[in-house]
């Protein structure tokens, strides 16, 4: 029987071994200056958080393009222009 451990360290390991893998790193990859640099108040990490969960229920799920596109869109221009600093991503919007 698992626990509710197992059940969260499953599904971590699902989103980072999913579809968009490798953009879900480029994304925690960034430093602060580099989201930073594109507003300067706290709402760029607020969005910057959102994106990442966006990203990593996408890989999970296996999403498609479209619909990881449309979501990342639905989060406002700061989350499209700080998805852009990651080149996958910045080739699909």
């Amino acid at each position: 029987m698992s626990n509710r451990f197992d059940d969260l360290f499953a599904e971590a390991d699902n989103a980072f071994n999913g579809k968009y893998k490798d953009e879900l790193n480029e994304l925690l990859g960034l430093s602060k200056s580099e989201i930073d640099s594109l507003t300067p108040d706290t709402t760029d990490m607020i969005v910057y958080s959102k994106l990442i969960k966006v990203v990593e229920q996408a890989s999970k799920d296996n999403l498609a393009q479209a619909n990881l596109i449309n979501n990342i869109k639905s989060l406002g221009d700061l989350a499209v222009k700080i998805a852009k600093k990651v080149p996958a991503l910045a080739a699909i919007l």
